[in-house]
């Protein structure tokens, strides 16, 4: 009954508010201007009474509770029409090798690939309590200097270590990822574990859900360290704790969104690390840091449990320091649980080796002219031709498929509607940034995006999957200036994988990179053509001075 009488209150307060908010011709002819549109005064009166009744239906929606997690009914799935998703998983077979010795010096462990890792745990030569340990020490030395830890997990740490050691002794190995420490971008939830999302409003948020990624890792025997910094609401590397910094410069930022992730794989505070993306946030600051991150095709790993910015957009992927090490975590990470309405069961039939001589390998001209002659962008294509790779010059379609920003109608009309409560609360005046350019503003500007244009800039993004795929299908591998033209913005639209690696260092000393475009469901050549570069060169294995000791 009392439930009852607060919703007859409630309605009749909705009454006198729809009183005084009522639309009107000139309300309707201001509206119009904003939406590239015009209406004789006939056609605005005829509007009124519609407007209204949309008014009473608004405001009744308002009354309801409306989390970020509730679910979107609408899958985006990024295969065109008759395109087939592989299925079909061959066995995978990784290299451990069986000859890692501990280093003399303890320290160089921070460095260590996933596989010489694997090989001391699964060989006992190291425990992963003691592997933990150390890594959980280095995480309590520096985390406070990059600003990329939000919350260490020690407890958890060491129970799951204590079971991996544990199971290992018994025989029963799960693999390289098995008593491997890791961290999470701290928008995954883990029960027990405030999920912050790295801002003010959330700083002190538990939810009682375990991450789709959290669990996966957990299945594979990883050991879960710290939850790692990310930009407010997954923009930039700002928090509410400070601003992410780069192992190779503190005085600058890691870049972001996924800034923890990379600032603490690159510094070697944790073997690898997880970072997700809706338009750069892996891409970016392991560009910015020198680690090698794999944005994989749309879909390929659920994201129940993570923070909603955009239905879809939003990807999970590793931030590691090799590819390789990258192949091995997606493996283990992809896959669905039913929940989440765009992510698939697909293959990943990964083996690292390839036939140089035999893939159809592609450069983006049109960007590559921008750089300087002496760019180390250019030294990619020397290495991959003297390892034997044919490599035809092409132009990258970019303002013939992508004729006007797509991107910012989808991810802006997305993100207000999954923070709607945020606005109307008006709790978004607590995130740090309250300039024009950042999320508070944009949430309100994107209330004015009408649903017309929102579906329809949509229907425009189908024309540029269609596009875009028959133009990357008569290659294997385009290899592309991370930040050349509009292929980020392009590629996130229509769910492209991509790897991004360090491939030398610019003139102020810090890392650049490279990008390798595969085809949709296709991580697994852009892997093997990115480790072939990887064991030709040694800039992966170069690591900022401060952390090696």
């Amino acid at each position: 009954m009392m439930k009852y009488c607060s919703l007859v209150l409630s309605l009749l307060a909705l009454g006198t508010a729809q009183a005084q908010l009522k639309a009107d011709t000139a309300a309707i002819g201001q509206a119009a201007r904003l939406t590239d549109l015009e209406f004789t005064a006939a056609e605005k009166d005829s509007m009124v009474e519609g407007l209204n009744d949309n008014l009473t239906h608004y405001q009744r929606m308002h009354q309801l509770t409306i989390p970020n997690d509730l679910a979107y009914p609408f899958a985006f799935h990024p295969a065109p029409q008759g395109f087939n998703i592989p299925v079909k998983q061959a066995s995978v077979r990784w290299n451990i090798p069986s000859n890692v010795a501990l280093p003399a010096n303890l320290n160089e462990l921070a460095f260590y690939s996933i596989p010489q890792l694997a090989s001391l745990i699964k060989n006992k030569k190291i425990s992963s309590v003691a592997l933990t340990t150390f890594f959980l020490d280095r995480l309590r030395q520096w985390g406070d200097t990059l600003e990329c830890v939000i919350t260490l997990t020690p407890e958890l740490a060491l129970q799951q270590a204590r079971e991996a050691d544990e199971a290992i002794r018994k025989g029963q190995y799960k693999g390289p990822l098995h008593g491997i420490p890791y961290g999470l971008k701290d928008l995954f939830a883990v029960k027990g574990y405030k999920t912050t999302w790295g801002s003010v409003p959330y700083k002190d948020q538990v939810i009682d859900e375990d991450a789709f990624v959290y669990t996966q890792l957990k299945k594979a025997g990883a050991v879960l360290c710290a939850k790692l910094s990310l930009g407010e609401l997954a923009y930039a590397d700002l928090w509410f704790g400070g601003r992410t910094r780069n192992p190779w410069n503190l005085q600058q930022g890691s870049s972001g969104s996924s800034a923890g992730s990379a600032s603490a794989t690159v510094a070697g505070l944790l073997p690898f690390a997880i970072g997700t993306e809706t338009w750069g946030s892996i891409v970016s600051p392991s560009h910015t840091c020198g680690a090698t991150g794999l944005r994989p095709t749309f879909g390929s790993v659920s994201r129940t449990g993570a923070m909603v910015l955009s239905w879809s957009l939003d990807k999970a992927g590793p931030i590691c320091r090799s590819a390789e090490d990258a192949a091995i975590v997606f493996y283990y990470l992809k896959g669905t649980d039913g929940k989440d309405a765009s992510a698939v069961d697909r293959a990943f039939n990964y083996t690292g080796k390839v036939n140089l001589t035999q893939l159809r390998i592609a450069y983006a001209g049109n960007y590559f002219k921008n750089l300087s002659p002496s760019a180390p962008q250019w030294g990619v294509l020397e290495t991959l031709r003297n390892a034997g790779a044919l490599i035809r010059e092409v132009n990258f379609p970019d303002s013939t498929i992508y004729p006007f920003n797509i991107m910012d109608v989808v991810i802006s009309s997305e993100s207000a509607a999954a923070f709607d409560e945020l606005t109307r609360s008006h709790q978004d005046d607590l995130i740090r940034r309250q300039d024009k350019n950042f999320w508070p503003n944009s949430f309100r500007v994107s209330r004015f995006v009408p649903a017309v244009e929102y579906i329809n800039a949509n229907r425009h993004r189908y024309r540029l999957i269609e596009a875009l795929n028959a133009f990357t299908k008569q290659y294997d591998v385009i290899i592309l200036p991370t930040y050349g033209g509009n292929q980020l913005a392009m590629t996130n639209l229509t769910g492209h994988p991509v790897v991004v690696f360090p491939v030398g260092f610019g003139k102020n000393g810090l890392p650049t990179s490279i990008t390798l475009l595969g085809n949709l469901y296709d991580e697994a050549t852009i892997l093997a053509v990115a480790k072939a570069f990887q064991e030709a060169t040694s800039f992966h294995t170069k690591h900022p001075e401060k952390f090696i000791r």
